[in-house]
């Protein structure tokens, strides 16, 4: 996967449905910095990882089937979110992938899938370059829920899109999940997308861009530890 030409934080802008214009160039940027962060510093330290199984069938691709949703060959394949497809298809086949994965699958539901996919593996290569222990099962379900949740609720703002899979919840509880202090990259995903299109300000870590890459992070992360 190339760097976003734009560079970090931007992404070309494309219409959307539901949106003012400013609102959709907070998202686009918001998704562009997923991208760029993702290939300057989670690509490069991805563990190898067998093929997950396969999820549900997104909502396209159930039987009995119901009213037919757009689908992510057309309403992703051409705009700003399909940069988070691309994300999540340098992970594999990521847990919880619909069985029948392709063009005709719901796009809400692509976008809820690829948003987990992506936050769990953020969560597992951070914890894996500061030499921390893996994240317990409850807190990879945090994240999950959380990344799906935030990011579709915007998603189907946007596009009118709702499914099934927008009404899914954070039951795991907020209190699991990684501030920017402990994991930033992670941390920082889930704050930005908590309510991106508030005005309140976006809990940017600006000191991201100046690492280069995972070791860097660590490194100011270390100075910035209490001394005992």
């Amino acid at each position: 996967m190339r760097l976003p030409a734009a560079g970090p934080g931007r992404c070309r802008v494309h219409g959307g449905g539901g949106m003012r214009p400013r609102d959709e160039v907070t998202v686009h940027q918001l998704l562009g910095r997923i991208s760029y962060f993702h290939v300057l510093f989670i690509e490069p330290a991805l563990a190898s990882a067998p093929a997950a199984a396969g999820g549900e069938l997104c909502c396209n691709h159930r039987t009995p089937s119901g009213p037919a949703r757009p689908d992510a060959g057309g309403l992703l394949a051409h705009g700003a979110w399909a940069v988070l497809d691309e994300v999540a298809a340098t992970l594999g086949t990521w847990a919880g992938r619909c069985p029948s994965h392709g063009p005709a699958c719901c796009a809400t539901c692509r976008v809820a899938g690829s948003a987990a996919a992506v936050a769990d593996a953020w969560l597992a290569t951070e914890h894996r370059a500061y030499q921390r222990p893996e994240p317990h099962g409850p807190m990879r379900q945090a994240c999950r829920e959380a990344a799906a949740a935030r990011l579709t609720r915007v998603f189907v703002h946007q596009h009118h899109a709702p499914c099934p899979a927008a009404q899914v919840g954070e039951t795991a509880g907020a209190w699991l999940l990684p501030g920017t202090g402990e994991l930033p990259l992670t941390g920082e995903l889930l704050a930005l997308w908590r309510d991106p299109l508030s005005g309140g300000g976006s809990p940017v870590v600006s000191w991201l861009n100046h690492c280069t890459d995972l070791d860097d992070i660590r490194r100011v992360l270390d100075t910035r530890r209490p001394t005992p």
